[in-house]
């Protein structure tokens, strides 16, 4: 390996970041939305919407170590990974746009649509974030450096995560003047036109400094060989799969557990405590007496309600990632990562106990899960870095992009299976998106689905990192041995 310096300047790491923002706005979207665009706003019904979702994504997942073996072979002067962000900027925004359109076909003219957008969205997606995350891989030698790296990147996914799960829904009202079929168009081509830009500056910004050997050549059935060997990777691919099922399932669950299970009058009652209605109607007071228009906030308290959730869980999840950093240098990332997972688990069976009136106990305890499991976050994406170090140093081989592609396989078959259960969990429990009012056994599907199914999966991630075995001091012992070497 040839390795330049290893610090990372901040306007570098600035630069990376805005990558994974421009990811996350569609990301967020799909992992938070999706079953709820398809159900309630394409009017598709929820057991096929989660064959939509499962399928289309799985085919994407499958297309990933595709991906890997062509972008760890791509030779340009720009290196292997940036060009494919820049490649994919455009098709990438254009097939968001085209995802959340709602043309009006037959019941059959719209499951293919929706099929075939989604297929290629998330097609795109991978062309686009695998080469993505694999940059970071190859940025620098110095894991702590990664650290720094991963705490910019996903500081930059929470501000995406803030604007999609806190105002995505609020806006969609908004810009559709009341209809969601024309707001969702519209918040995700703004969304779509930023993405486009900040992948451009991704590009721009970031360089290569990790490259092998120039007598390195291997073929796919060495790197594929290297791979089925390294049980680091394979404990990060399980996890990744069962982080993200949680991820979506929750998340995409919280919007009908605020529209169904908990009290509108206990939510009214907490917006006029915290000072929230307030707070919107004298800023537009403010606005109007400036002389410019005040603007519409959806006025169902569920709205209001599900947005500032999400919001102080990801305010909570920033305070999360920035003492990451400190602590997995000092305790080892395996650690770190493995006992906020739990911690985030034992938060989120909580919410199984409370009532529908228990509005304070609700927002507390996402305040304590966005905390533990905002600790994990950058962990994830560094301790895949380093499993690629691991493959190096034991195999004296670098394939960058085919250890990433184990995470990105894993974020989008845990997005499938997580999307997938959300659609098929309403339609098993009888929800009915035509009902003013679920049935109990349909609420109590929404309670689980928000509390005991995705704690088992948080837990089961933590379970798969007993396969992991680069504790601290394995850490440390393959950055020095790979520094040697590449010195040589």
């Amino acid at each position: 390996m040839r390795g330049s310096e290893q610090k990372i300047s901040f306007l570098e790491k600035l630069g990376y970041s805005l990558g994974d923002l421009a990811a996350n706005l569609i990301f967020q979207t799909l992992m938070t939305f999706l079953a709820f665009f398809y159900t309630d706003v394409y009017k598709i019904l929820p057991n096929i919407a989660s064959t939509i979702i499962f399928v289309g994504g799985m085919t994407g997942a499958f297309f990933n170590p595709v991906m890997g073996i062509i972008a760890d072979r791509t030779q340009t002067r720009w290196g292997k990974f940036r060009p494919w962000i820049l490649w994919t900027a455009i098709p990438f925004g254009l097939m968001a746009i085209l995802a959340f359109r709602t043309p009006e076909y037959s019941l059959n003219g719209k499951i293919t649509y929706a099929l075939i957008t989604y297929i290629l969205l998330v097609v795109i997606y991978s062309a686009n974030n695998l080469p993505y995350a694999s940059l970071s891989g190859v940025m620098t030698g110095s894991m702590k450096e990664r650290n720094s790296i991963s705490s910019y990147r996903f500081t930059a996914v929470m501000i995406a995560q803030f604007l999609v799960q806190s105002l995505l829904l609020p806006l969609v009202y908004i810009l559709g003047d009341g209809s969601k079929t024309l707001g969702f168009e519209r918040a995700i081509t703004m969304f779509a036109i930023i993405g486009i830009i900040f992948f451009i500056i991704t590009f721009l910004t970031t360089r290569e400094r990790i490259q092998p050997k120039e007598e390195q050549k291997t073929s796919v059935k060495d790197d594929l060989k290297d791979l089925f060997k390294n049980k680091p990777w394979f404990a990060m691919l399980l996890a990744t799969i069962f982080i993200f099922i949680t991820l979506s399932l929750k998340g995409g669950m919280y919007v009908y557990y605020f529209d169904n299970y908990l009290s509108v009058t206990g939510l009214q009652e907490f917006l006029n405590d915290i000072g929230f209605n307030s707070l919107i109607a004298n800023l537009n007071k403010l606005l109007v007496s400036m002389g410019m228009h005040g603007f519409k906030w959806p006025d169902d308290p569920a709205t209001s309600g599900f947005s500032i959730f999400n919001a102080i869980g990801i305010v909570m999840m920033i305070v999360g990632i920035g003492i990451s950093k400190p602590i997995a240098d000092k305790y080892g990332k395996r650690n770190v990562f493995g006992y906020s997972i739990v911690l985030s688990a034992i938060t989120l069976i909580a919410f199984y106990f409370y009532s529908p009136s228990a509005i304070y106990l609700v927002f507390v305890t996402q305040c304590i899960h966005g905390f533990f499991y905002g600790i994990s976050t950058p962990l994830l994406w560094a301790m895949i870095a380093d499993v690629a170090d691991y493959s190096e140093w034991k195999n004296n081989r670098r394939a960058t992009a085919i250890i990433f592609s184990a995470m990105i396989f894993g974020l989008k078959a845990g997005l499938s299976i997580g999307g997938a259960l959300v659609a098929g969990i309403l339609g098993f429990y009888g929800y009915n998106e035509l009902l003013t009012e679920q049935s109990e056994k349909a609420v109590l599907g929404i309670q689980l689905s928000v509390s005991i199914y995705p704690a088992i999966t948080f837990l089961l991630a933590a379970a798969s990192l007993f396969m992991y075995e680069i504790g601290k001091r394995k850490e440390m012992q393959i950055q020095e041995d790979l520094e040697k070497r590449r010195v040589g």
